[in-house]
């Protein structure tokens, strides 16, 4: 991309940074060595008082412009780890790595086994997992946006180390392998068929294969990553675990479509898509009645249907009856909604090609919302030198 360096250099200059000020860590303990760090991101965990050896452990994944304990409190899993009696870890990316705090699930070298901020995630869970005794058949990864990107690295690159996955609003694995390639992915799925795709997970990891379950999570009116990613997430995973891009089983109830891929023989769901109609970029909650959980924040969205609460449902850290999708509360909207799609737009939008105009327009509005305007003014500067901004 042409003046890229430049706009680059000039960030640097500028030492800014998308994301807030870290929120206090008191209920989360920081971890300062817990072996190879290539990746050189921070670690941090949640434990329950009297959380028994044997327990559960999910990790947790945010996105541009958060901090990991944020994060977590605000998808609620915290209060459910609480209830429920499992422990969390949450990775958090370094400013030095990404000026905007995402995880840099584009780069090779980030996302490759054996290096990078996979090898530091891998770490910490073998670390946090041996330390605190907890169950190694039991581990299940989430993340949001370029967290779900990562979660989605993440299972790739180390399936041995998961039971499941979550990815909230995110990406297939192997999709970019820059920054231009990963601004073009998020508004535009790759148009790879399902097996080339597959074929990306495969050839990941080069040992300890096992085929984590998957739920996926986006909404239809997200205009950040396309919620065409979505299928094609759900279809690379279906192709790696050999089953039909087709799934076998759709389902349409309160505001979410769900598609159901399952393996032969098998009753429960081995990938899960879930589309949210009306809800925009950020993960999706249920915060209000006796049940709620987590609380909106930027990107962390009132849906009436909480992702966190069906992500443990799915990987069966609670009973289903408990998790069950419930009606969206009358008067609530899904956050940042937009007019809602037919399904069959969504389910058809990786052939759309948006003029790169478009692109532009979407990735500066995207954002203005999470830096200084001074930062802003340079990258909009390089959207235009690289005639994606008018």
């Amino acid at each position: 991309m042409t003046g890229l360096a430049e706009t680059i250099a000039t960030l640097q200059r500028l030492k800014v940074t998308a994301s807030p000020a870290p929120v206090s860590t008191e209920r989360f303990e920081e971890t300062l060595r817990f072996g190879d760090n290539p990746g050189q991101l921070k670690m941090f965990s949640y434990a329950p008082a009297g959380l028994k050896p044997g327990a559960p452990l999910v990790v947790v994944l945010h996105g541009c412009g958060q901090h990991a304990e944020a994060h977590a409190v605000s998808a609620g899993w915290t209060t459910l780890a609480d209830r429920c009696g499992f422990a969390v870890l949450a990775p958090e990316q370094a400013s030095q790595n990404n000026l905007n705090h995402c995880f840099n699930w584009f780069l090779p070298e980030d996302v490759t086994r054996g290096h990078g901020e996979v090898a530091s995630i891998a770490a910490m869970v073998e670390h946090l997992t041996e330390e605190r005794r907890l169950d190694p058949a039991r581990v299940f990864i989430t993340g949001l946006s370029a967290g779900g990107g990562m979660t989605a690295a993440m299972l790739a690159c180390y399936p041995e180390l998961f039971a499941g996955g979550a990815v909230i609003a995110g990406l297939p694995y192997g999709v970019a392998h820059n920054v231009s390639g990963a601004l073009s992915a998020m508004h535009r799925a790759d148009e790879r068929s399902a097996e080339a795709l597959g074929a990306l997970v495969r050839s990941a990891a080069r040992s300890g294969r096992r085929t984590p379950r998957l739920t996926i999570w986006h909404g239809d009116a997200d205009w950040t990553v396309d919620a065409s990613n979505g299928l094609k997430l759900a279809q690379q995973w279906a192709s790696a675990q050999g089953l039909s891009e087709t799934p076998d089983e759709r389902v349409e109830r309160d505001g979410v479509a769900r598609s159901i891929w399952r393996a032969p023989g098998e009753p429960a769901a081995a990938i899960e898509l879930n589309l949210v109609h009306g809800l925009g970029h950020g993960t999706p909650l249920s915060t209000l009645g006796p049940d709620g959980i987590g609380a909106p924040a930027p990107y962390m969205l009132e849906a009436g249907v909480s992702s966190t609460l069906e992500a443990a449902r799915f990987w069966g850290l609670m009973p289903a009856a408990a998790s069950a999708t419930t009606a969206r509360p009358k008067g609530v909207r899904p956050g940042a909604a937009r007019a809602k799609p037919p399904l069959s737009a969504i389910l058809s939008r990786a052939a759309v090609r948006p003029a790169p105009a478009a692109i532009g327009k979407q990735v500066l509005g995207s954002i203005e919302k999470v830096v200084t305007p001074e930062t802003a003014r340079v990258i909009a500067k390089a959207l235009k030198t690289a005639g994606l901004l008018k």
